[in-house]
């Protein structure tokens, strides 16, 4: 944090550093600070300055360049308090806002949302998927296939449908499965899908002997269909625009974008980091090493949560390199966040 030895002058001067820097992607000498900042100093007091941020953490020398670069510290301190947010065009989001069609589902919608965020930022754009505890079974059916297989049609929150094939330990007949979609939906239909699963391990719990053959039939079948429904609905993301991070980063940076791209593909270390931002009111920021993951170094992540019937369904967000136009970028992940929260409430 900056003390009273940190005055308006050495403020100044980083973010014209950090400006000229995100800008042009080059190191920024004394020279070239002092024509950015406009100031009516000495090169001598800048060079002062710079050495003076470099001691505190703000700014450092590549070995290969006399100029300073930012550090995560630098840019942690430009986006809390020394940044400029740029305005948004109104026409521009209304010409947006009409890609969000309420007769979407929620991952459909989140679908539309990272490509959206990657358009407009030019970075990668990434939405969470609403967790499963979040979305309700309207309707099930269970149908039978060849073979020891059933087809289970799951309808979620009246306009989500998916499908999924269960292999079961033998045939079951049409009537069978009939039966099994009416009960499971007479009993669960409007429950959240984490309730009909603990609903149906509470009933499979119960004493052997005052279930019928008929209805433990019924619960092995469902038990398969949710617990199938379990593995595919926890945490998960849709990405958007990764291929632009090539052309953002440096190459310097390209080793540390192949183990972001492995992130990307094992996810723990992303959905881990995006949950940390799902109870958070507002726009998070993480810098650099600030993320506590070594594929994170170099790069950015600005996340905000988006929300129906004022309950949070998931985080969207941005990720980039350090190196990024936060000006921008901030105000289009809030903007995005509040369109995608108006859609799903008209939904």
């Amino acid at each position: 944090m900056p003390d009273e030895d940190f005055n308006e002058r050495s403020q100044l001067l980083l973010k014209s550093l950090i400006e000229r820097y995100i800008r042009e992607g080059h190191p920024v000498g004394s020279q070239n600070l002092l024509e950015e900042a406009g100031l009516p100093i000495s090169s001598a007091t800048v060079r002062n300055v710079m050495a003076d941020l470099e001691e505190r953490g703000f700014i450092c020398s590549p070995h290969t360049s006399a100029g300073r670069v930012p550090t995560a510290q630098g840019y942690r301190l430009f986006v809390d308090q020394l940044i400029t947010m740029q305005s948004i065009d109104e026409r521009y989001l209304q010409q947006q806002g009409m890609a969000f069609d309420p007769d979407l589902s929620a991952v459909e919608m989140a679908n539309v949302a990272s490509q959206l965020l990657s358009s407009m930022t030019s970075q990668a754009g990434l939405v969470t998927v609403p967790k499963s505890e979040k979305l309700s079974l309207r309707q099930v059916e269970f149908l039978p296939l060849s073979g020891n297989r059933v087809l289970v049609i799951l309808v979620i929150d009246e306009r989500e449908v998916q499908n999924r094939v269960l292999h079961t330990s033998r045939p079951y007949s049409e009537q069978e499965l009939q039966q099994a979609s009416q009960l499971i939906n007479q009993r669960y239909s409007g429950k959240s899908l984490s309730e009909v699963r603990s609903g149906l391990l509470m009933a499979m719990q119960e004493d052997k002997d005052t279930i019928d053959t008929y209805m433990q039939t019924i619960l092995d079948l469902a038990s398969q269909a949710f617990e199938a429904e379990e593995e595919d609905e926890n945490t998960d993301y849709v990405l958007s625009g990764e291929s632009k991070l090539v052309n953002l980063s440096s190459a310097e940076d390209l080793d540390r974008l192949q183990g972001l791209f492995t992130a990307f593909d094992q996810k723990k270390d992303i959905l881990e980091l995006v949950d940390r931002s799902i109870n958070a009111e507002g726009i998070q920021i993480f810098i650099g090493e600030e993320a506590g993951y070594e594929v994170f170094d170099g790069f950015s992540l600005i996340t905000a949560p988006y929300q129906s019937d004022g309950v949070t369904l998931g985080v969207l967000g941005v990720i980039g390199p350090t190196r990024m136009s936060y000006e921008k970028v901030i105000p289009m992940v809030d903007v995005t966040a509040q369109m995608l929260t108006s859609a799903l409430n008209k939904n």
